[in-house]
């Protein structure tokens, strides 16, 4: 009789370690940061409560990373700058200059206060963009 409760206990605690991993599984914000990246949609991976941590979001298969910055003049703990860049130049050159619009006025909802900077290479292949719609 011990013996079966026993193993009865050790069923229902492996079954719910298992249904724990899932779930950690399925909510983990990096997973839905990586599937929005094979999709192509844009998904934003940042930490609001935390102003030093980066921001890293996708779009369009280019994964982004950028920092942010405040300034220490102001009272409050608003970002006023973000510096954007990727290392995945062969994907962000497959974009337009409104995808990179979007990408910042996506930013610019959560961070309404905020300038947004592109790092080079990805301000080079805008300035292009740029260039080439000029002309």
């Amino acid at each position: 009789m011990f013996h079966i409760l026993l193993f009865r206990l050790l069923l229902i605690i492996a079954v719910a370690i298992i249904v724990f991993s899932i779930t950690k599984y399925i909510l983990d914000p990096r997973r839905k940061l990586e599937a929005a990246k094979n999709r192509g949609d844009f998904y934003l991976l940042d930490d609001t409560e935390n102003i030093r941590r980066n921001i890293t979001f996708t779009y369009k298969s280019a994964l982004f990373e950028g920092e942010k910055f405040l300034d220490p003049n102001q009272p409050g703990p608003d970002v006023t700058n973000i510096m954007v860049w990727s290392e995945d130049i062969d994907e962000f050159q497959r974009m337009s200059l409104r995808d990179f619009q979007y990408m910042e006025r996506e930013l610019k909802l959560r961070y309404p206060d905020a300038l947004v900077e592109w790092r080079t290479p990805v301000d080079d292949w805008i300035k292009r963009l740029k260039r080439t719609r000029e002309s």
